[in-house]
């Protein structure tokens, strides 16, 4: 019923990046941004990204040309997130914030 929605987006910077390391990096053909959760317990989840090829599980979304994957039961950890791609002269790497 909410396969549909898109529980998470990705700012145009980020997707201009995800594309640079896909090519750069020579992701194989058939791979797709990951974006879920891992760990639990007593110090929550941590936010995860990384590529991966599509499991049953899985929704897709195109979001600026970049296809995102997202296993279903991760989606509710992502809603209201948005991707960003941070470079300064202190870091430079993806990362999650609240969308407003």
């Amino acid at each position: 019923m909410f396969d549909n929605l898109q529980p998470v987006t990705i700012t145009p910077r980020a997707a201009q990046e995800v594309m640079s390391i896909m090519r750069t990096k020579n992701i194989p053909e058939g791979y797709a941004l990951r974006l879920g959760v891992k760990g639990g317990g007593c110090g929550g989840v941590s936010l995860i990204i990384g590529f991966d090829k599509q499991k049953p599980n899985d929704l897709s979304y195109q979001i600026d040309g970049v296809t995102v994957l997202v296993d279903k039961k991760h989606t509710m950890y992502l809603i209201g997130k948005k991707v960003d791609f941070y470079e300064g002269a202190d870091a430079k790497g993806f990362m999650f914030v609240e969308m407003p």
